[in-house]
């Protein structure tokens, strides 16, 4: 037998008429009052005939929201995002329950919901709307039209950002829903709330500033919006919680997201205009304990025609890269971590390769950029084309280059590398420290090491380090930076070193863009014969350090000499773990490579004049010293 309805329970019991009740229900329809409190507003009903009835029928016990104390823990674990939605105000928590008064506390959903964003178990209580409306306003606070207005006009004025050049275009779905969004954003084309000004606003202010990233932050009193930019997220503003769950909502409808899905991630995509400039917007949404967070990649389409030059890389390293792409059969590698570029440095190398006499085809995990004359895939893991699947197929496609978007298993990698041995010029991304990890990487993964050592032509490690803006000043060189420079074998130091100072147009930070710091691994006879003997990582280096290729250190160090970056950047970004410990000539102690005095004897490192002829007073250490 189903549970009974109000309005049968009132007739019932002889409150109120079939007639009234039908009268009601009418009025009911298209508002958001609940039959109940509208029976209660006409007078139908006293109050104790509705607590009465409305208690047998959710079997939840009335509480009077003005009448019970409201613990600020409760509170704080449930936004007033939530609670007015849901309609319920949190009072206490007892042990691993929290205590709700809910205007339906048979509201499954909502209860679910709860659930999800305390992480506790819901005990709810019944109450009036009204009462749980005045309620929450009394204890979350209530902010006047006239503040709002006011937060609002200090948002859009982002940098003095204008939010009039941005242009959204929505990425259509395929079916029966896309006449209605088609006509959704016709209808909303012209309207200009607070959160589509704000959003606007914020993709104005990102593209702008040439950042990367837009991040969405709910906290437990505020949302915050910030920038990634050159690699370091900043704080833009801090958006009023009344606006928080709209600006999200504004984003997800753009992205053609569920509105109604807050539980779950999900995944989108903007296509925007700004100004007469075009952006992707990649957008992924996580619940939170506050809220959802959104983080929004944004892709400028400009990127993927960068060439090699304009990456960072030296006169020699430029040599070195061009005539290992010259090469029809190779394996050419780019190695670091996430957001170091490697995907840039993909497609600066595909716009070098590719020709009408070429056929280019890859296959990404996801295809950031589009490239005109390439075959480019996207990997679908659902529909069964992995890296692996796709790579098999492109092998029958009479490819001349592949492109790899990462490798990430042993079957991926084999065939990629049995790929370069057939005839074949393959690009691939890994995620190692430094380009002899890439061989490593690649042996552990399964590959035997006579594959890795017959098939690869060159590893390209990367970093990104911030550029110094124009405003930077000059300081005398510090004993830490000539210890480093001296500490890697760099002669000529200078008596001078750059440092950040900060302008309006740095925004105060003393640094504006980023420059790519690399180290490349250049597969010769040597290099094969040592990999085929499964020799250390120490020994391939210091084969490598033979024929002149300097690492990482000595690159970044010299940016730091030529001005282009700071010591103090160099240090974020490039680790400096010395292979070979350093000893004192004269008294064969062990020093730290910071050291400019041997601590020991009183050996001067930089010499009388700091020059150079001071170098012979530190060596490596030889085994067996101490």
């Amino acid at each position: 037998m189903g549970r009974k309805r109000l309005g049968d329970l009132l007739q019932e019991q002889g409150r109120v008429s079939h007639r009234d009740i039908e009268s009601a229900v009418q009025e009911q329809r298209g508002s958001s009052i609940l039959l109940g409190e509208l029976l209660l507003q006409r007078g139908l009903v006293s109050k104790d005939e509705l607590v009465t009835a409305l208690q047998e029928i959710t079997h939840a016990k009335y509480v009077d929201c003005q009448a019970i104390p409201v613990t600020p823990e409760a509170l704080g674990l449930i936004s007033r995002g939530v609670a007015v939605r849901c309609c319920a105000l949190p009072v206490s928590v007892d042990g691993k329950r929290l205590i709700v008064i809910m205007a339906e506390p048979q509201n499954l959903a909502a209860i679910d919901e709860l659930r999800f964003n305390t992480s506790m178990e819901i005990s709810p209580r019944l109450g009036f709307a009204t009462e749980i409306n005045e309620a929450i306003d009394k204890y979350y606070g209530l902010s006047t039209p006239e503040s709002v207005e006011v937060e609002e006009e200090k948002l859009l004025q982002i940098d003095q950002a204008d939010s009039s050049i941005i242009e959204f275009v929505g990425i259509e779905t395929v079916g029966s829903e896309k006449e209605a969004i088609s006509e959704f954003y016709a209808a909303k084309a012209k309207q200009r709330t607070p959160a589509v000004r704000l959003f606007s606003a914020l993709v104005a202010a990102a593209a702008e500033k040439k950042a990367s990233d837009i991040h969405i932050d709910p906290q437990a009193s505020t949302t915050i919006a910030r920038l990634r930019v050159d690699g370091i997220l900043r704080d833009l503003i801090s958006v009023p919680l009344q606006m928080q769950e709209s600006l999200v909502s504004r984003i997800k409808i753009l992205a053609n997201m569920d509105i109604a899905e807050r539980r779950a991630p999900q995944d989108g995509r903007i296509m925007v205009r700004v100004g007469q400039n075009k952006l992707d917007l990649r957008v992924a949404t996580l619940p939170t304990h506050y809220g959802e967070k959104v983080v929004i990649r944004l892709l400028d389409p400009r990127t993927a025609q960068i060439s090699l030059s304009d990456l960072g890389l030296t006169a020699k390293q430029l040599s070195i890269v061009t005539e290992a792409l010259s090469n029809p059969q190779a394996m050419m590698l780019v190695t670091g971590p996430t957001g170091s570029g490697k995907t840039t440095t993909l497609y600066a190398a595909l716009n070098l390769i590719r020709s009408r006499t070429v056929n280019v085809i890859t296959v990404e995990d996801p295809i950031e950029y589009m490239i005109e004359g390439i075959n480019q895939v996207q990997v679908h893991a659902k529909a069964g084309r992995t890296f692996a699947t796709c790579l098999r197929s492109i092998l029958r496609q009479d490819p001349n280059v592949i492109m790899v978007g990462e490798i990430r298993d042993a079957e991926t990698a084999e065939i990629a590398l049995t790929a370069a041995q057939t005839g074949h010029m393959v690009l691939s991304t890994l995620h190692t420290n430094d380009s002899i990890a890439a061989v490593t990487r690649l042996i552990d993964l399964g590959v035997s090491p006579s594959l890795v050592a017959a098939s690869m032509t060159a590893v390209v490690a990367q970093r990104l380090i911030r550029r110094l803006c124009d405003c930077r000043g000059e300081a005398p060189i510090t004993p830490q930076f000539a210890a480093r420079l001296m500490a890697v074998g760099m002669k000529g130091i200078e008596k001078k070193m750059y440092v950040p100072v900060g302008c309006p147009r740095c925004d105060q930070t003393g640094y504006k863009g980023r420059v790519g710091v690399f180290e490349i691994l250049l597969f010769h006879d040597s290099i094969r014969a040592l990999i085929r003997s499964n020799a250390s990582p120490t020994e391939i280096r210091a084969a490598i350090r033979s024929t002149g290729i300097r690492s990482f250190q000595e690159e970044a160090l010299e940016k730091v000499k030529e001005g282009l970056t700071s010591l103090e950047e160099v240090f974020r970004v490039i680790p400096f773990n010395a292979d070979v410990p350093a000893a004192c000539r004269v008294c064969r102690r062990h020093l730290n490579p910071d050291f400019l005095l041997c601590p020991y004897c009183g050996a001067d490192r930089l010499g009388p004049q700091g020059g150079e002829d001071s170098v012979s007073t530190l060596q490596p250490l030889a085994k067996g010293d101490s």
